[in-house]
């Protein structure tokens, strides 16, 4: 039986032209500008994938898109389906075939019934990888509670319930990110714990000749501060890079000191983005932070905290040097988390404004590309489209595209694969609908 196609939107230079919304000016300084611009080779598809998607699949820190270099480009995107009340929510993964060709693998309980959980927005969103021999692994609804993790046992079987294999049983685990590594290994990085003084990063890794987690280390640990994981890739060589935010304990919408760290796993050894030697854990005073405190910026624990604060980043890399995309709010820019654009410099970061325009949702991608460098994504809080792609020209301005148009997507994540291809994934979460789009 042929499985669902869902249907293709492939936006033409003239199309995206006549779909793209102006975006203000970046305010933060007088290079940085920000504009508007369609171009025939930035064509974007989008699809809609057939599956209804939960109001609860919204996130900054996850890691929902998986690709596989097969007979063609494989993408895996784990997701929240309706559950059985308003309530909660059952995890899946929607699977694209080269050819286009959309299924759907449910997560299994230990009954054989799809799991369901409570929704929790900002924390019940699944991250999803593929490892070396094609097994499927994923990390779900996981707000301080103990494991929830799914994988295959080969390629094709079913995806089941395997929280037991994992280290640290019975501890609260929140914030799951993974990547793969070259070698067919998987990393992970979670906060563990549910101290009020304080709650750690926690680097975890998969042996995939073994079939078998381990703890790496803890990376991130300070009295009374908790750590927001954020971003996790691994370069060719096999370095992992981590990217983390600080927090006062117990946990805040609000975070600080959006920070960097590598380990390679032939030494065992953490470094910053210097390359210089690191002992972990690290706390506030000892990370390579990318974005440090401003003036009038407190730790506070108030969700009602309107100070300078950062809220979601995500990183990529430029062979092994990582480039930074995240949001901040200062005393300058008001109630508006702008978006910036950081890179190593010497033995700290620079930062550049990428967008000034509005206010911003909580999501943010950044991908590296041979042609256009970095391509920043962000999504406005208002407008018809709102999910943009910003590029440097070489006289230092930015200039925004609509990277899903017609689509009215209020999150984001962003993947590259092995084509070099942008996978956006595409949350619309006013009308239960998620869209795949590749540009």
């Amino acid at each position: 039986m042929r499985r669902p196609t869902a249907r293709v939107y492939a936006a033409s230079a003239a199309a995206l032209a006549a779909l793209l919304t102006l975006v203000p000016a970046a305010q933060a300084d007088g290079t940085d500008r920000t504009a508007v611009a369609a171009t025939a080779a930035e064509a974007t598809v989008i699809e809609k994938i057939p599956y209804a998607m939960d109001t609860s699949n919204q996130a900054a820190w996850w890691s929902p898109v998986a690709t596989y270099k097969g007979r063609g480009q494989y993408t895996y995107f784990a997701f929240n389906e309706p559950g059985a009340t308003a309530a909660t929510h059952r995890p899946a993964i929607a699977r694209r075939d080269p050819d286009g060709v959309w299924s759907r693998l449910p997560l299994l309980d230990k009954s054989g019934l799809q799991a369901e959980f409570p929704d929790d927005n900002g924390h019940s969103q699944p991250s999803v990888a593929r490892d070396g021999s094609g097994r499927l692994h994923v990390f779900a609804s996981m707000h301080a509670n103990p494991w929830r993790y799914f994988r295959t046992e080969a390629p094709g079987t079913d995806v089941t319930d395997h929280a037991a294999e994992l280290p640290d049983q019975g501890v609260a685990i929140t914030y799951p990110i993974v990547a793969t590594a070259p070698n067919g290994d998987l990393y992970m990085a979670a906060r563990v714990g549910s101290g009020a003084d304080k709650r750690p990063g926690r680097l975890y890794r998969w042996d995939n000749a073994a079939a078998k987690w381990s703890v790496v280390a803890t990376f991130a640990d300070a009295l009374n501060r908790s750590v927001y994981p954020d971003d996790l890739m691994v370069d060719a060589t096999g370095r992992v890079h981590l990217l983390y935010e600080w927090a006062k304990a117990p946990a805040t919408g609000f975070r600080h000191q959006l920070s960097y760290l590598s380990y390679d796993p032939s030494t065992g050894a953490f470094a910053d983005s210097a390359g210089a030697a690191v002992t972990t854990p690290v706390t506030p005073a000892t990370s390579d932070v990318i974005q440090d405190l401003t003036a009038g910026e407190e730790w506070s624990i108030d969700n009602a905290y309107a100070g300078p604060a950062v809220q979601s980043a995500k990183l990529t890399l430029d062979g092994s040097t990582p480039k930074v995309a995240y949001r901040y709010r200062s005393a300058e820019s008001g109630a508006n988390f702008r978006v910036y654009y950081a890179y190593p410099s010497g033995t700290g970061w620079l930062s550049k404004t990428v967008y000034a325009g509005g206010q911003t949702a909580a999501a943010v991608g950044i991908t590296w590309d041979a042609t256009d460098t970095k391509r920043v994504y962000y999504v406005t809080s208002t407008g018809t489209d709102r999910v943009f792609a910003a590029t440097q020209n070489a006289d230092g301005a930015w200039v925004a595209q609509s990277a899903a148009p017609g689509v009215n997507a209020d999150r984001l994540a962003v993947r590259q694969d092995s084509d070099g291809a942008d996978v956006l994934y595409l949350p619309d979460t006013a009308g239960n609908s998620l869209y795949y789009g590749r540009r």
